[in-house]
């Protein structure tokens, strides 16, 4: 008679225990506000800063993480300048010309062609018109990373793809290049 008690109290206890439980509604949290936190839209309107918006910009003078700055400004005489006194800082032993094939066969051949001939896909598909052939243009490595930097006409900068070292590697490669037409 005392086993059926004992397994009576010890089914019902399992039952409440169990019924207790509810999915819909989780336990209570230590610190809500940690776990769900307020998602706030980026140009929605906010008390949090003084002009009432969510984006903000940077503060003033800051630099990205990893950027270089370049000296040499996006304009004609920036170009110029750059022409001019420009050197290129890679030495005998970082300059790596399989490298600057490859980077250039990913960013530049499709316009510039595999010889620097000015006849890419792009050009021949009629994309783009008006892509100069090396051998038909003064330039320095000076000049070549201005424009791959800042890009001239109707190509865009390629900062944003290629690191400045990377820049440096496409420049020697253009270079090679000009020198074989």
């Amino acid at each position: 008679m005392k086993s059926v008690y004992k397994i009576t109290l010890l089914f019902g206890i399992t039952i409440l225990v169990s019924s207790c439980h509810n999915n819909a509604a989780p336990n209570y949290q230590y610190f809500p506000n940690m776990y769900e936190s307020v998602g706030y839209e980026t140009y929605a309107e906010s008390n949090a800063f003084k002009n009432g918006k969510e984006g903000q910009l940077p503060a003033e003078g800051t630099v990205n993480r990893g950027f270089e700055p370049f000296e040499y400004e996006n304009s004609t005489a920036g170009y110029e300048l750059a022409k001019a006194n420009l050197k290129s800082p890679l030495d005998s032993l970082s300059r790596n010309p399989e490298k600057g094939k490859e980077l250039f066969e990913i960013y530049c051949i499709s316009c510039h062609g595999a010889s620097g001939n000015g006849k890419g896909k792009l050009v021949e598909r009629e994309k783009f018109l008006g892509v100069p052939s090396y051998k038909d243009r003064v330039i320095t490595e000076g000049s070549v990373f201005h424009v791959i930097t800042y890009g001239l006409n109707s190509m865009g900068s390629h900062a944003n793809q290629l690191s400045a070292q990377e820049r440096w590697l496409v420049t020697d490669y253009v270079l090679k290049l000009k020198s074989e037409l």
